[in-house]
């Protein structure tokens, strides 16, 4: 047979291959594995950003965001504790409990404390630095200083405290930050974190704190100043806490020798770390933030009298004509040597006290006069008062008006331009006038092309971040997926609300639910230039 002839045949009789099934199962399942590996893995490094893996692949993936300054109004909510109870409450705490908890601690601080579960644990009280170190690459916080303290009135707590800076600023710190010297923390002017939390062997416990204001410090008596800085990445592999047991230690051996030593040679220092029970005695000598008074707009035109001392000129009275070629008075200026001017009007009667030149005089309260006298009103001794010039002899008596001063705001930091407590216009659910109706998603867009003269207003839930008696402060409450895709953005819209007096602000840690009938009128959108949205609302609607 010749085969030559049917190759072809042949060739395309072959029986076709059988799929293996059993291999394409095999790979789908690992596809699947390797799907549910990733996202489960993706969970793991988003929601553990403490640890050091997950912290350097965020980095890498920009997911996250370096520590930020906060303001003394929109920091998180949180709880102020003293030392004992700060002890109290890590002492109690078994060793899974505590791990829990620093983790947490950890990971509120790395997220800035966006969506925090509970009250973030601020320190108050009276602490004495034992020791003061430059902070090195090897730390968890890479520039700055960062001490060791003794509670003055609680000898069985320790802390650390951080002092991120720029390198510029650590020798000017070092200076600072000396033995003995007394940090003191108070609640209407600090927000020191609680970020970590250590048992010694001893059972004393330690905590790490940093001020998440990161403002300017000096001391009571001394010059110079230091200003604190963010940092811009933390270095978690190197361990909690900064002091490690070493060099604790030998902090404490070295400021046992320096207590010895000052108290052979005068008075120990009252920033003593293991003090006498019962309230200790004044420090010589104190560690406290400084925040320079910010400028407030003063109004253009101010129809009432500075603190200069210049008048206005006397209104002429209706009906009255001045003299051929006359001119109104203008307003005089206080003499020179006068130190205190005051309200006078050239008499028409002997009734009338005229000043002196010798020196203030001051005007009595008299009996109500008839009504062809003029009458003179008692200047307050808190007015500044003004020589107020008259208008010509006339025959209807004008009174004088007492001069009231441009009182400065001393708030220094006001929140809104309108102050709370005010009275408005309110109405009932439903009830206000037409308007505009955004949510909080819409402010952005609402701060770039402005309010544009329409009434605007605001609905959707918040959460009370501060509150005052006739104030508060609210941030919008984002979603868990917002949370997720958005990792490490923060809550970067900040809603100030104004109540009219008589009302009662949320309660801090509140929600609050503000729905279509029951909306936030809008008065003014800022936008900071990191991107902050400050939005000033009030409340419109009646109880």
């Amino acid at each position: 047979m010749d085969h030559g002839r049917f190759q072809h045949e042949e060739l395309y009789g072959r029986s076709r291959r059988r799929i293996n099934y059993f291999a394409w199962t095999v790979a789908i399942l690992l596809l699947t594995g390797v799907t549910l590996a990733a996202w489960i893995g993706s969970f793991y490094i988003f929601d553990q950003p403490e640890r050091p893996d997950s912290y350097r692949i965020l980095q890498r993936l920009h997911k996250i965001e370096p520590p930020k300054r906060f303001e003394l109004t929109a920091a998180p909510a949180g709880e102020f504790l003293n030392a004992k109870q700060l002890y109290d409450r890590y002492v109690r705490m078994g060793s899974a409990e505590l791990a829990k908890t620093n983790a947490e601690l950890a990971r509120n601080y790395i997220r800035n404390y966006f969506q925090v579960r509970g009250l973030v644990p601020y320190v108050i009280g009276r602490y004495a630095i034992m020791e003061a170190r430059e902070l090195e690459p090897s730390d968890v916080f890479t520039s700055g200083m960062v001490a060791l303290t003794n509670a003055v009135d609680h000898g069985e707590l320790l802390m650390e405290h951080l002092y991120p800076a720029e390198t510029a600023t650590v020798p000017l710190m070092k200076q600072t930050l000396s033995v003995g010297l007394e940090i003191k923390l108070e609640r209407t002017h600090d927000l020191s974190a609680v970020i970590h939390a250590n048992r010694l062997a001893d059972g004393r416990i330690m905590i790490t704190a940093i001020p998440l204001l990161y403002g300017t410090y000096t001391i009571t008596r001394g010059p110079g100043t230091f200003r604190l800085e963010p940092p811009l990445n933390l270095n978690l592999a190197a361990g909690w806490p900064l002091f490690k047991e070493q060099s604790r230690s030998k902090a404490e051996l070295h400021y046992a020798m320096y207590r010895r030593s000052a108290g052979a040679g005068g008075p120990v220092p009252v920033a003593a770390g293991l003090a006498p029970s019962g309230a200790p005695p004044p420090s010589q000598n104190e560690l406290v933030r400084i925040e320079p008074a910010k400028p407030v707009e003063t109004p253009v035109e101010a129809p009432l009298t500075t603190a200069k001392g210049v008048a206005k000129t006397t209104p002429r009275p209706k009906g009255v004509k001045l003299a051929k070629n006359q001119k109104p008075s203008p307003a005089t200026k206080p003499s020179p040597a006068s130190t205190q001017p005051l309200i006078v009007e050239k008499p028409a009667t002997p009734e009338v006290a005229a000043a002196t030149e010798g020196g203030p005089t001051p005007i009595a309260a008299a009996t109500p006069p008839p009504a062809t006298r003029p009458p003179i009103v008692k200047a307050t001794p808190a007015a500044p008062a003004v020589a107020l010039a008259s208008p010509p002899r006339i025959a209807t008596p004008v009174p004088v008006l007492p001069a009231q001063p441009v009182l400065p705001d001393a708030s220094g930091n006001a929140l809104a331009s309108t102050a709370g407590g005010g009275t408005w216009k309110t109405f009932p659910p439903g009830r206000m006038p037409l308007g505009r109706l955004i949510d909080a998603g819409d402010l952005k867009e609402l701060a770039d092309r402005g309010t544009t003269g329409e009434r605007v207003y605001l609905r959707g839930q918040f959460v009370v971040n501060f509150s005052d008696v006739n104030r508060a402060v609210l941030r919008p409450r984002t979603k868990l997926t917002d949370t997720v895709l958005h990792f490490g953005a923060g809550s970067s819209t900040r809603i100030i609300v104004d109540f009219p007096a008589g009302y009662r602000p949320p309660s801090q840690g509140a929600v609050v639910s503000r729905d279509e009938p029951r909306p936030y009128e809008i008065t003014e959108v800022r936008k900071r230039e990191d991107g902050q949205l400050n939005v000033f609302v009030r409340e419109i609607m009646q109880p």
